[in-house]
């Protein structure tokens, strides 16, 4: 139960931070944010599917899964806009 209790008070608190920190940033600066949060989202991914995957209580397996889905899908977002984002700056062929 203690294991549980530290591992729900880290979820919460990274899930505050992450509000916080996301919602100080100007919308100019929105966009490089997101395509540069994607090699963190992807040590996020890494280190979900260990927790998914080792064994631990069934709560940690829940959340694990969401943190997978939640950071696949900021990744997926990430390169999206990055590639419209440079799609946007590409010189006309015409």
């Amino acid at each position: 139960m203690e294991t549980f209790v530290i591992a729900l008070t880290v979820f919460i608190l990274a899930t505050f931070l992450g509000f916080e920190v996301i919602t100080k940033v100007p919308p100019l600066l929105h966009t490089p944010l997101v395509s540069g949060s994607n090699a963190i989202s992807g040590i996020t991914i890494v280190g979900s599917l260990i927790c998914a995957g080792g064994g631990f209580e069934a709560v940690a397996a829940i959340l694990s899964v969401c943190a997978v889905s939640f950071a696949m899908i900021n990744v997926v977002g990430g390169y999206l806009v990055t590639h419209r984002m440079l799609k946007a700056f590409r010189k006309s062929r015409t």
